[in-house]
């Protein structure tokens, strides 16, 4: 099996104030969270936005894991919606001491190139930044932090600089090539 070089890159912002939103796109773009947890639709979501870049460590996941991530509190998934179609999504987890990660964020290929990605990032962001408010009990948010790694889209990174997310961390390591999923086996 051949290995590939992967670069991951952790960004951070350390107040509300770092968030530099993106303008909304034309159009009727809306973005929705799905409060109620749904294995089926994360695992949709996930699975078509990731399928072309390699993301595959969910995949396996049977229903009940699904689940049970998906009901622990302080985990929200937030949907953009091009007219009525799923476009992409942003997936928060608060951890503890008033930290927030995105861990997922991207959009379905049809829908990259047309503004959804950076309003949907800022969304999502101020989500992150609001998230104790729709969790009593959670501490206010004090940090939100996201990775991305060469295997995301082209414009990932950038995308998150713009937001004003700052790199606090980069690593380099070796893993299996795998090939690319797709949304479904041969797409």
């Amino acid at each position: 099996m051949s290995s590939v070089t992967v670069t991951t890159w952790s960004l951070e912002q350390n107040s509300p104030a770092d968030l530099l939103p993106a303008a909304a796109p034309e159009g009727d773009v809306r973005i929705v969270r799905a409060e109620v947890p749904s294995p089926e639709f994360s695992r949709f979501l996930y699975a078509s936005v990731g399928g072309d870049i390699r993301w595959t460590d969910r995949l396996g996941w049977p229903y009940a894991r699904w689940q049970e991530y998906l009901d622990r509190p302080g985990v929200e998934t937030w949907v953009a919606y091009d007219r009525g179609t799923p476009a992409g999504y942003v997936e928060l987890e608060a951890q503890d001491e008033g930290v927030v990660e995105i861990v997922y964020f991207g959009l379905i290929p049809a829908f990259r190139g047309r503004r959804v990605g950076g309003h949907l990032l800022s969304y999502g962001t101020a989500r992150a930044w609001d998230l104790a408010e729709r969790w009593p009990g959670r501490a206010p948010t004090k940090r939100v932090w996201v990775h991305t790694c060469s295997k995301d889209g082209e414009f990932a990174m950038a995308n998150y600089q713009r937001r004003g997310f700052v790199l606090f961390d980069t690593k380099v390591e070796l893993e299996p090539e795998a090939a690319t999923p797709g949304p479904w086996p041969g797409a």
